[in-house]
């Protein structure tokens, strides 16, 4: 990452800014009753698989893997795939991240100019396996794809809740998902936005602290690592820390060395410091979607809205002639065209009139100037300039059905989702279940580090 100049440290106690729920508010389908239960009680019951927007031509410099991996999260993925093929990291490319409590299928591609699949041998992961191998023009890129395809297993449940499931799947098919960003985006300790705040204020000794430190309201398998940085013993902390968890121990062996604050922060790596601030701005972006369902707008337009369409990129400003105008609410129903979301950064369409005042109410609720999202976009590039993402997503292809099988009794939801929509939120509906009791207590999931991405 080439050097900016980061904006002036502001000195105000963060503490103080008010705690939020991750995914708050009530629900669409409120007043039908959840199945209750939990999901990925194993990688079996969650199952992801890529639809391509595109299939590879069969010549250019890009192989083209279409990968099955079990329990692996992208990130690890990528680094297995590198170090197989000899290439480096930003020579690999991902239409989408994927869960890692999970078995999932997805592309990747790998820049090899000149060489071909039958040039390397075959890759050997207990937790990968490839299922094909072709050449293309071009590197995959983020949102490359045409969605996911889910079925996830909710455990813990009796069947016959299976009616209830399938009346809220008739609502979300109806009028939409809430394009909630899920728990996954937030981290294992459900932090990610935090430390997002926290790094673009440059309170560099309070990220530490809060990657690092213990914490007596989150379950964590890691106490002693976390103790020992909070006795000064980084060292000691670095050599507890399980190396999956790469952005703490990238912050530790800093801090080892002798190394400042500001400096330890700046060694984690890229690519997860831009996932905090990414979690940051969505995090205003779930109030703002939570505040829309409350208010009975969730799926509606007011004047002041910035709205998108779904097949096309492209915003656009409602105005009071085009809120009046049949066809726009013709499109609004058939779900060609939603409001939209605020992702704070300078480049954002803002939303105006009573909306765009609620959009800089809940930015103001972090106390965040717009002086370091410039700098963010700076340093990190368009990814954190700021856009807009739809309020809702169509969901398609439903099935549902119940049934035992060895491990019990299950509910299967099989559905499709748009590229960078979350299944979690579907499950959120269906369950009514606030998301921390989704997963079984200390899954592995629930231990992997700061990063738990995923569509």
């Amino acid at each position: 990452m080439k050097a900016h100049q980061e904006p002036a440290p502001d000195h105000a106690e963060l503490s103080g800014v008010a705690s939020v729920s991750l995914v708050g508010g009530g629900y669409l389908t409120g007043d039908i009753p959840g199945t209750g239960g939990h999901i990925k009680a194993r990688e079996s019951d969650f199952l992801v698989e890529e639809i391509p927007l595109y299939e590879p031509e069969g010549a250019g410099e890009h192989i083209y893997l279409m990968i099955e991996k079990t329990g692996l999260a992208t990130n690890e993925l990528l680094d297995i795939v590198a170090r197989h093929f000899g290439v480096r990291p930003k020579h690999i490319g991902y239409a989408g991240m994927k869960d890692k409590r999970a078995i999932t299928r997805q592309v990747i591609s790998v820049h090899v100019p000149g060489r071909s699949p039958d040039d390397f041998p075959m890759l050997q992961h207990d937790g990968v396996q490839v299922l094909s191998a072709e050449l293309h023009v071009n590197k995959l890129r983020r949102g490359h794809l045409k969605g996911n395809r889910f079925a996830v297993y909710i455990r813990g449940v009796e069947p016959t809740r299976v009616l209830d499931a399938e009346r809220v799947m008739r609502v979300l098919c109806e009028r939409g998902m809430p394009n909630f960003f899920g728990p996954q985006r937030f981290g294992a300790r459900y932090n990610n936005h935090t430390l997002g705040r926290m790094y673009l204020m440059r309170c560099h000794r309070d990220v530490l602290d809060t990657l690092l430190g213990p914490d007596a309201s989150v379950a964590d398998r890691n106490i002693e690592a976390r103790q020992a940085y909070a006795d000064g013993k980084y060292a000691e902390a670095l050599a507890l820390t399980p190396h999956g968890q790469r952005a703490e121990r990238e912050a530790l062996r800093a801090l080892a060395r002798g190394r400042r604050p500001a400096e330890a922060v700046n060694s984690v790596n890229e690519m997860q410091r831009a996932f905090w601030i990414t979690a940051f701005q969505s995090v205003i972006f779930n109030r703002v979607c939570a505040r829309r369902i409350e208010q009975g707008i969730f799926d509606s337009f007011v004047v002041g809205d910035v709205a998108a369409r779904h097949a096309a990129s492209g915003l656009f400003c409602i105005d009071e002639a085009t809120l009046q105008d049949a066809v726009t609410e013709e499109r609004r129903t058939r779900q060609e065209i939603s409001p939209t979301g605020p992702l704070w950064g300078i480049s954002m369409m803002e939303a105006q009139g009573e909306i765009g005042a609620m959009e800089q109410e809940e930015l103001a609720r972090e106390g965040v100037p717009m002086e370091p999202l410039a700098w963010a976009a700076k340093a990190f590039g368009s990814q954190l300039a700021g856009s807009r993402r739809p309020l809702r997503v169509p969901v398609s292809e439903p099935h549902l059905e119940a049934g035992v099988d060895e491990h019990g009794s299950f509910i299967r939801c099989a559905f499709e989702l748009p590229p960078g929509a979350y299944a979690t939120m579907v499950m959120r509906e269906i369950m009514k279940v606030f998301p921390l009791e989704w997963e079984e207590p200390f899954s592995d999931a629930a231990c992997a580090g700061t990063t738990r991405a995923s569509d």
